[in-house]
């Protein structure tokens, strides 16, 4: 084996561990949230000693920041991946889609919106807020536009449907309907765009 490949194996070996460390800390901070998360929680979870898992990162800061980094880029990523041929709307109800069915699989809330300590620890991250500024353009490109075609209200501003289809990406009724309604997730999230869209 050359020292080329020994280094390529090594490397993998190492993104694939911090993957499972970001997989844990996703389960993690669902069940305790951020304030009770502690870091011997993570490394416990993965099944690594703690100064294993500090050398992936260096604080519970950081290891969160990633976690939110790469909800971040997965949004962004599904942008990309939208058939160009759908409307506006349909993009932002494909998007939210996504979004619903990522927190129903156990993925993270947006966790802004939860705690004033982590969305100032947030705003401090350059990387973080880098993908907010990206994925808000594109999504306050879609909204106008969709105002435009006359699929979302165009006497409302813009910022105030932006920031109500965020609310909708952290919305607490997606909780209690999994744990309390007797109804699948694809029902959920169907009713869930419903709303979203269309009003109560």
């Amino acid at each position: 084996m050359s020292i080329l490949s020994k280094f390529s194996f090594k490397d993998q070996a190492f993104k694939l561990r911090e993957s499972a460390i970001l997989d844990a800390t996703t389960s993690v901070l669902g069940s305790k949230g951020y304030d009770l998360m502690t870091m011997d929680d993570v490394a416990g979870a993965v099944g690594i000693s703690k100064p294993s898992l500090y050398k992936h990162f260096k604080s519970k800061e950081e290891l969160v920041g990633e976690a939110m980094i790469r909800l971040l880029d997965g949004a962004i990523d599904q942008m990309a991946a939208m058939d160009a041929a759908l409307t506006p709307v349909q993009k932002l109800s494909a998007l939210l889609e996504w979004a619903l069915r990522v927190r129903l699989g156990g993925g993270l809330p947006f966790l802004p919106s939860t705690s004033a300590h982590v969305r100032d620890m947030l705003m401090r991250n350059v990387k973080y807020m880098l993908r907010v500024v990206k994925l808000n353009r594109q999504l306050e490109a879609l909204v106008k536009q969709a105002q435009k075609d006359g699929d979302l209200n165009a006497a409302l501003p813009s910022d105030v449907i932006l920031f109500s289809y965020y609310a909708r990406t952290c919305d607490p009724a997606v909780e209690f309907l999994s744990k309390f309604s007797k109804m699948s997730d694809d029902a959920i999230v169907q009713h869930m765009l419903t709303v979203a869209f269309k009003g109560l």
